[in-house]
């Protein structure tokens, strides 16, 4: 253009490809990448069965490999002074116990799924504190989410009161006898169970400390089931 200055051309802007090179092997899919298998798995995190306050609770509490052996004297006193504090709280009722290895069984009510959770949230408090205290130390104690069964019927009722209080014979570690001898689990309520056939033998004596377990308030767990039959002390779980 004479007599003036060229102005320059306007550039379109124009989008440039970024290109990502992963380094040291970091990011993208790979095998071997991901949380590792513990060899069993745990309680699914879903919504928990609905359920009412008519009906029964199976519930399963699994702790961790630091926690192998409940069924010890100093154990059994932890325990049962958790299960004295938090047996009826929130709505939550502990009617039945049993101590595993490594686990607990427990039947129990609740007025619903919220006091369910509340109750059991405030039990495994009570617990985990007993327990670190015991074995001086800190830390994680249950190993998984707790496992809740709801119990409809008075023959489910009868089926989880058995396989509760008498589980130690599903254990060799525990020297339970086998099913066919009358038998009455220490590491239990089954000293306090009302609806036993025959009285079981019981030895030793239990633990200091109050009640650990309320008596039920649902006509399943009180009066339903035994019309079932009673439990016979020579039984085994299913």
């Amino acid at each position: 253009m004479s007599g003036g200055r060229q102005r320059a051309r306007k550039r379109e802007p124009r989008q440039l490809a970024l290109e990502l090179k992963p380094r040291f092997g970091w990011g993208g899919k790979r095998e071997g990448a991901g949380r590792k298998k513990t060899g069993r798995a745990g309680v699914a995190h879903r919504s928990r069965e609905r359920f009412g306050s008519h009906e029964g609770l199976h519930i399963t509490m699994r702790l961790g490999w630091a926690y192998r052996n409940l069924r010890t004297r100093g154990a059994a006193v932890a325990l049962r002074a958790a299960f004295q504090g938090g047996k009826e709280r929130f709505g939550f009722r502990l009617n039945q116990f049993s101590v595993q290895p490594g686990h607990l069984h427990l039947v129990a009510e609740a007025t619903g799924p919220r006091a369910l959770g509340r109750g059991v949230k405030g039990l495994s408090v009570r617990i985990a504190r007993r327990l670190n205290r015991l074995l001086r130390r800190r830390g994680q104690v249950f190993s998984d989410r707790y496992h809740a069964r709801v119990l409809r019927t008075p023959s489910e009722v009868r089926r989880a009161l058995l396989y509760v209080l008498q589980n130690a014979r599903h254990h060799p570690e525990t020297g339970a006898p086998a099913p066919g001898v009358a038998w009455c689990d220490d590491y239990s309520s089954a000293r306090l169970f009302d609806g036993w056939k025959a009285p079981p033998p019981v030895g030793g004596s239990p633990p200091p400390g109050g009640e650990p377990v309320v008596a039920p308030r649902a006509w399943l767990l009180c009066v339903g089931w035994r019309r079932r039959g009673l439990i016979d002390p020579c039984e085994g779980p299913a």
